[in-house]
């Protein structure tokens, strides 16, 4: 059964040579948890991982598997060319694939064994790729305590014809700068690139699918607000600097960027405006984690966050990224095996519940 066909079509002649390295590498693992090796340690959690090669090689870093094993957690790779239900057994899945087919095959796999904990439904993972409904729970969440206020910017959804942008954008009322950016947020390069248009002329440039949102002067910081299961780690990262009315009649046509924020572009040790650098209340913060990971139904996912420039507690949350790059999170490794750990808590305080 071929689960990821439209995922990476390799030839034959790859699939073979990939099959047989997964398979050593799966070998090499349990053999290194077997009796007969001296005094293994006990395996408490066994965690098969279906992610691409790139998210592996990030994810997956030799840290993080040395203080895996000392736990007692064992990531196994998944053979994505064998069906799921041969595999295993796993106490948890996790994964970050894209296809159809593989979504069908992770439900399927969910019905049959409830008693695996899938890091995150396909449903749920799917809702937060598209950025027409990506934001639409912090909207309706409408957060605002005498910590701040969070919301999400004004914003318009182009699917075909980008004639009718100008229009729009003036009927909404929305005011320029305005960034676009691809209505799918996938795994692809192109899904993270973005556009700044300054003049309604521009905006004919544009290629849909995409989303515009007002921009927001933020002071050129970005808050990278990282979610593990109830745990929050919170990052400063640079971004687009702020634009002056200046510059919207100076500079016309349209800006493109690729991916904005990244670990070069830090800004954790940058010496920056302290009004500008100050964190994110982390009571705000924890509340909105709190009520996304309930109206959303994921355990890994990050909020990007900025803070209108010239206030101190008016926040807008800009993107929600699934499983992102948590390679990147300080102590990540530490955070992502305790999560992983505490799974285990919650299913046997489940067992001894139900058998009560």
């Amino acid at each position: 059964m071929r689960l990821i066909e439209e995922i990476s079509p390799l030839k034959d002649e790859e699939e073979s040579d990939r099959e047989v390295k997964l398979e050593e590498e799966r070998e090499m693992m349990l053999e290194s948890y077997s009796i007969g090796a001296g005094f293994p340690l006990p395996v408490k959690l066994v965690v098969g991982y279906a992610l691409t090669s790139k998210k592996t090689k990030s994810f997956l870093q030799p840290k993080l598997e040395a203080l895996a094993r000392n736990k007692g957690i064992l990531f196994v790779p998944i053979n994505q060319n064998s069906p799921l239900a041969e595999q295993g057994p796993f106490d948890v899945l996790l994964h970050k694939l894209s296809g159809k087919e593989w979504r069908l095959v992770l439900e399927d796999y969910r019905q049959k064994y409830p008693e695996v904990t899938v890091l995150d439904p396909p449903d749920a993972i799917q809702h937060v790729y598209n950025r027409q409904y990506m934001l639409q729970d912090v909207a309706d969440l409408n957060l605002s305590n005498s910590y701040g206020k969070v919301e999400v910017p004004k914003q318009l959804v182009f699917e075909k014809d980008p004639s009718s942008i100008p229009e729009a954008v003036i009927k909404a009322g929305l005011m320029l700068p305005l960034v676009a950016k691809p209505l799918f947020a996938d795994e692809s390069a192109k899904s993270h690139e973005l556009s700044l248009a300054f003049d309604q002329r521009s905006l004919l440039k544009l290629e849909p699918p995409l989303v515009i949102q007002e921009f927001v002067n933020h002071g050129g910081v970005m808050f990278k607000v990282f979610v593990v299961g109830e745990t929050i780690k919170v990052v400063r990262r640079f971004s687009l600097p702020d634009v002056c009315r200046r510059e919207l009649t100076n500079n016309p046509g349209v800006f493109r960027f690729p991916r904005v924020s990244s670990a070069a572009a830090s800004a954790d040790e940058a010496d920056l405006d302290p009004i500008v650098a100050e964190l994110p209340p982390r009571p705000l913060l924890e509340k909105l984690a709190r009520e996304l990971r309930r109206r959303l139904g994921l355990r890994l996912f990050n909020l990007d966050i900025i803070r209108e420039h010239g206030t101190r507690d008016r926040f807008y949350v800009i993107d929600i990224n699934y499983f992102p790059g948590y390679g990147k999170m300080p102590g990540y490794e530490h955070i992502f095996t305790d999560f992983l750990l505490s799974l285990v808590r919650i299913k046997y305080k489940k067992h001894l519940a139900d058998s009560c």
